[in-house]
């Protein structure tokens, strides 16, 4: 068995944390080694990261190391029996180039775009 995968992201998007909900349920019903660490609740200097940086991308501790972006995605969904072919696909290189430009430049600035709109009207945790 793999080491235990720890989700670090941004718990105060109402998107991110749907999402990560659903992972949440899926894991913890099947007993998966994953630990989830939300921006509101966790030292993201534990994991070398500020929470700013923490907010602007999903990330994953897999295996003793940071990944971020669609990286981290697939080491999540690899750990998932029903998403492993999920991360399989999101792999490929054509399909990686892909997932990896469009999380990059519109998935992450959006959604950080979102975080900063909500921490201005004090609805997000305020980043450094």
């Amino acid at each position: 068995m793999k080491d235990t995968l720890t989700v670090v992201y941004n718990d105060t998007c109402p998107i991110c944390a749907r999402e990560v909900a659903g992972y949440r349920r899926v894991t913890e019903r099947d007993g998966l080694p994953v630990d989830y660490a939300g921006l509101s609740e966790a030292d993201m200097t534990r994991f070398g990261l500020t929470p700013d940086l923490a907010a602007r991308r999903f990330h994953v501790v897999a295996d003793g190391e940071m990944l971020s972006g669609v990286p981290a995605f697939a080491a999540l969904w690899d750990r998932m029996p029903r998403l492993r072919w999920l991360a399989r696909i999101v792999r490929l290189p054509g399909v990686s180039k892909l997932a990896t430009a469009l999380y990059d430049r519109v998935l992450a600035p959006a959604l950080y775009a979102l975080h900063r709109r909500r921490v201005r009207q004090g609805r997000a945790c305020k980043i450094a």
